[in-house]
C-alpha cells in the first residue's frame, strides 16, 4: 500500500423487509406510511454514514437508524456485523430497494478512507459533499442541500487537521466529534460554500499526512 491509497469499505450484509411488523415499526419510530425497511452493515462506519445520506437523495427513503459499534470492526459481534448498521425506511419495497442500491453503490464507488502511511495503519476520511441529503442535514443541523466537508481521523491528527482546515477555508463547524468516538476516532462536519468545503478537505488531508510523516514535532 502507498500513501493516499484508498481504504475501501466492504458492504457485509443487506436485507429488505417488505412489510415491517407494526410492533417493531413502533419501536423504530416509523410513521404509518413507512411500511418497508432496508438494512445494511459495513466494516467502515463513516463510509456508510455518507452513503446512507446519498440514499435519501436518490429514493423516497429516510434514515431511521444508524449507529457505530464500539471498538470498531475488529471487535465485531459476528462476521457480518462490521462497524455499523444502518436502516432506511420507505413507503414500499421498491423504494427501499432503490435506496439500498444507491447506498451500496456510493459506498463502493465514492466513499472511502485513505492511507496516510505506507503500512495503511493510519487512515483518515476527508470527504467533501456537494449537497447533503435529509440524514446529514439533520445530523449537522443544517438545511438540506448544504455543502459539507466530512472529516475524520485519529484523535490527535483530527484535532490538528480540523484547525488547519478552519484556517484555510471559509467554513464553520457544524458538528465536532470529541475523541474518542465509538471507534476511537475524532473529526467533524464543516459547512460552507462547495469550493470552501473542497479546500477544507484538502487542508485536512495535508495536515494528517504531515503528522504521519513526522509524528513527533518536539
Amino acid at each position: 500500500m502507498a500513501v493516499l491509497d484508498p481504504i475501501r469499505p466492504t458492504i457485509l450484509a443487506t436485507r429488505v423487509i417488505p412489510n415491517v411488523d407494526r410492533t417493531l415499526a413502533a419501536k423504530l419510530g416509523l410513521r404509518d406510511d413507512q411500511r418497508s425497511l432496508a438494512l445494511v452493515t459495513c466494516d467502515i462506519d463513516d463510509c456508510l454514514y455518507v452513503s446512507l445520506d446519498e440514499a435519501t437523495k436518490m429514493a423516497d427513503v429516510e434514515v431511521v437508524y444508524a449507529h457505530s459499534f464500539y471498538a470498531g470492526s475488529a471487535h465485531a459481534s459476528g462476521p457480518l456485523s462490521g462497524e455499523i448498521i444502518g436502516m432506511l425506511a420507505a413507503p414500499d419495497p421498491a423504494e427501499a430497494r432503490a435506496g439500498l442500491a444507491a447506498c451500496v453503490a456510493y459506498a463502493t464507488e465514492k466513499a472511502w478512507f485513505e492511507a496516510a502511511d505506507e503500512a495503511g495503519d493510519l487512515a483518515f476520511f476527508a470527504h467533501p459533499i456537494a449537497r447533503v441529503g435529509t440524514y446529514l442535514s439533520t445530523e449537522g443541523g443544517v438545511p438540506v442541500g448544504t455543502s459539507m466537508a466530512y472529516l475524520i481521523a485519529p484523535p490527535l491528527e483530527a484535532t490538528v487537521a480540523l484547525d488547519a482546515a478552519l484556517k484555510v477555508a471559509e467554513v464553520d463547524v457544524a458538528v465536532w466529534f470529541a475523541p474518542p468516538s465509538e471507534t476511537n476516532f475524532s473529526g467533524g462536519y464543516l459547512v460552507g460554500e462547495q469550493s470552501a468545503c473542497v479546500a477544507a478537505a484538502a487542508a485536512f488531508r495535508a495536515a494528517v499526512l504531515e503528522i504521519a510523516a513526522q509524528p513527533r514535532e518536539v
